[in-house]
């Protein structure tokens, strides 16, 4: 299938590793040029020249800082004068782990002003051009936690069920114009963050980080942990042309982790 992606031209949050990093090396493999962006621009830098030199040259590397407004500011103005954006994918990192009862104040916000409101601010900054082309991905990168909450990750659980109701009402607003609004749902994810949420899991009960692994298999019906490049397929596709009649929807890529309806 032919996704359509040539000459669109993407920008990846949170491309530095894991999940964003293989959402942003499989867009350009599909002939998108992506902005692949991130705190740390060294690791993309770094992971960037692991590629064939043709989909290397389709990645420009920035940095950003999704804690501080004016370093979002600066990553839109940078990439708006490059030229129109189409594809967004909003990756924020996750939080610490913790649980509800007894988390302060200061930290939900502090959460939510990294992981939502930073995403709705530099969504506004790019929809205008989408508006103006006729057509235009937002995809935002959610959690399992979404629809079922995750033992001891209160902050996500909590912040995160936030920009799923942001994604769903701006999907309504935005369907006339041609830009489709979706969230992905990783579930069990074989990254760095899957093998800290391990090691909390095996600190609180006591056992080993792969009997933590182990027990957190057991729960998937498929009996493993997802791959990066399972899930990037996943979101390559959302953002494509012939998902153009997909919006407003929530996609679970967890090996059917999650047993509700």
């Amino acid at each position: 299938m032919d996704l359509g992606l040539t000459g669109k031209r993407a920008l990846v949050l949170g491309a530095s590793r894991g999940l964003g990093a293989a959402i942003a090396r499989t867009l350009a493999e599909e002939g998108a040029s992506v902005i692949a962006a991130a705190r740390s621009p060294d690791k993309i830098q770094s992971w960037t020249r692991e590629l064939q030199p043709g989909v290397a040259s389709r990645i420009v590397v920035d940095c950003v800082d999704l804690a501080d407004i004016d370093s979002i500011d600066q990553l839109a103005n940078r990439t708006l004068a490059d030229g129109e954006l189409t594809i967004l994918v909003n990756n924020s990192g996750g939080p610490p782990p913790g649980p509800a009862e007894g988390a302060a104040a200061a930290l939900w916000t502090g959460q939510f002003a990294a992981m939502a409101a930073s995403l709705f601010h530099l969504t506004n900054r790019v929809i205008p051009g989408m508006r103006a082309r006729g057509w235009g991905r937002i995809v935002t990168i959610g959690s399992s936690g979404m629809e079922q909450p995750i033992p001891n990750l209160a902050l996500s659980n909590g912040v995160r069920g936030a920009v799923r109701g942001w994604s769903k009402t701006l999907a309504t607003e935005l369907a006339p114009a041609g830009i489709t609004v979706n969230v992905v749902l990783p579930g069990r994810i074989h990254t760095e963050r899957v093998d800290q949420i391990d090691s909390a899991t095996a600190e609180r009960n006591g056992w080993t980080r792969d009997e933590a692994a182990a027990a957190a298999r057991k729960s998937i019906p498929m009996g493993r942990y997802g791959t990066p490049q399972e899930f990037a397929d996943a979101v390559a596709f959302m953002v494509s042309e012939p998902a153009s009649y997909i919006t407003g929807a929530s996609i679970r890529v967890d090996g059917g982790l999650i047993q509700g309806l």
